[in-house]
């Protein structure tokens, strides 16, 4: 490989000073790609550089940049910062849980919007999983033989509703058998822009990357997996919003957001897939249509899950009201006629 530069002086990562790998790219690299030369420096995967590049710790002569698969310009300077190492454990975190339910093998709980499910980059802390470990850590009976709640599905950061987490290892396997089998219930409230025709119906399209944009989901022709969302109307407000109620016959990663994007009914407050104001916003009075540009995430709520209990086989089923935000955006529309 052709030879490049690191500052080993900056190669140690710190609490408060990342690592950073540094080189200007010589006329044998032109083309290369960005990630491959990064990698190639021998102190991380390129899977890993991929990811760093993506959130947005690489530089080209000091201007910001995201695209791992960038072709190198000779004389450029490039440089990638590493993040120090986060711990291989989540840490138990107190915080306010909400509880349907709970024996020693799960438990139910409510998700409010804005919560993280499991630690991710951007999130190592403040999420679901280090609630759990703070609520119930002692009680958890070794899960993959860690002491780990056990997630086997998630809700979006900005999706509320109800969440089964396993505390026992013969949960998470016979819980994350029912959801791969769609053995259970699962039903959501979504609020949506214009109004579905018909008024209820299926959505079967397959779900994969986008292919322009790979932070995105979309209804692919190739390469995607199976996806299934039933959905019915449960109000209608005009020709301008519906409040629709989607059951999951499949759990693709935001299935519900894309399929109803895809009939042209995105949902309301959705920042990925509906990021232009819609048509159907024009026939609302100015105070909903405000009230409904102005939501902080997409309304969509998990309200029922339904599934046999892992150990006893007891049917279980649980349902959690509308949150307030969701709720005030009803009223505003009610409010209008």
């Amino acid at each position: 490989m052709p030879q490049t530069s690191i500052l080993s002086a900056r190669n140690e990562p710190s609490a408060d000073r990342p690592a950073s790998l540094d080189f200007t790219a010589t006329p044998e690299q032109a083309g290369e790609r960005l990630d491959r030369a990064f990698a190639g420096m021998g102190s991380l995967s390129r899977s890993r550089v991929k990811a760093l590049v993506e959130a947005g710790h690489a530089s080209r002569d000091g201007v910001a940049t995201r695209d791992p698969s960038e072709s190198l310009r000779p004389g450029v300077r490039y440089s990638l910062a590493v993040p120090p190492p986060e711990a291989a454990t989540p840490l138990p975190q107190a915080m306010d849980l909400t509880i349907l339910f709970e024996d020693r093998h799960l438990i139910v709980l409510d998700k409010p919007a804005g919560l993280v499910v499991h630690p991710a980059p951007g999130h190592a802390e403040g999420t679901l999983v280090n609630a759990i470990l703070h609520h119930a850590g002692e009680e958890l009976s070794g899960i993959g033989g860690e002491k780990r709640p056990g997630i086997v599905h998630r809700l979006d950061k900005d999706t509320s509703g109800v969440m089964v987490v396993a505390k026992s290892e013969a949960a998470h396997q016979a819980l994350s058998a029912a959801f791969a089998e769609r053995d259970l219930e699962r039903s959501y409230l979504a609020l949506a822009w214009g109004t579905p025709s018909p008024v209820s119906g299926s959505v079967d399209a397959p779900i994969g990357r986008h292919p322009a944009d790979r932070k995105r989901m979309a209804v692919v022709s190739r390469g995607g997996k199976h996806a299934l969302t039933h959905f019915s109307t449960e109000r209608a407000w005009g020709a301008a919003c519906a409040l629709l109620r989607c059951r999951l016959a499949t759990g693709r990663t935001h299935q519900i957001r894309v399929h109803m994007a895809h009939i042209g009914h995105p949902l309301v407050g959705d920042p990925v897939y509906c990021r232009r104001t819609p048509a159907a916003a024009r026939g609302l009075p100015e105070a909903a249509r405000e009230a409904l540009l102005a939501f902080p995430r997409q309304a969509l709520h998990a309200q029922t899950l339904g599934f046999r209990h892992p150990v006893s086989n007891e049917p279980l089923r649980f349902t959690s009201p509308l949150p307030p935000d969701m709720t005030a955006l009803i009223a505003a529309l009610d409010a209008q006629g």
